[in-house]
């Protein structure tokens, strides 16, 4: 059984959570309480705004606040699915295939510039996003727990970026 918390101690955590955030991303509190907010939700969150605004600071400082695995993605147009979930190498030592976990493998994964990748990239992501598991050669892996994505994008009007299709806005539970 899961011990439960008095409604006034959780608050109070949270809130000093909040607190130490803000003494690294300044300005920026509703921001840091969205995100914490969809964390707890077991949700995903999605940042739009404009290069060097600290949505990258954020997401490393929520991780770090949390004492959780944090693993940072840039996306680019020529970066692979595999890259994301990992691969499976031929290791001659065993004759065998070995997989290599790619950095989706972790707690708080910051997919920087999301909307950089291709379609077939960004797509890599779903399975991971809603079933906290991803499949690589029919094998089924599954993501450690909590497995929070914090995607990046800049505004659609920049170049060389890639509209983020229904099916993925869908994954995210907030958009700020």
């Amino acid at each position: 059984m899961v011990p439960r918390m008095a409604d006034s101690n959780l608050a109070q955590r949270l809130s000093r959570l909040v607190d130490q955030i803000s003494t690294i991303i300044v300005g920026k509190r509703p921001q840091i309480e969205d995100s914490v907010a969809c964390l707890l939700a077991g949700g995903h969150l999605l940042i739009e705004d404009l290069p060097g605004v600290g949505k990258t600071t954020l997401a490393h400082a929520l991780a770090a606040s949390l004492g959780l695995q944090f693993s940072r993605v840039q996306f680019t147009a020529d970066l692979m699915p595999t890259d994301l979930i990992g691969v499976s190498v031929f290791e001659r030592s065993t004759e065998r295939f070995a997989f290599h976990q790619g950095p989706v493998f972790t707690q708080v994964l910051l997919a920087d510039e999301i909307n950089r990748a291709g379609p077939k990239t960004q797509s890599a992501l779903l399975e991971a996003m809603e079933e906290q598991q991803v499949t690589v050669d029919n094998h089924t892996r599954p993501l450690p727990r909590p497995f929070f994505v914090i995607a990046t994008q800049n505004p659609s009007d920049q170049l060389g970026t890639y509209p983020l299709p229904e099916s993925q806005l869908d994954r995210f539970l907030m958009c700020i």
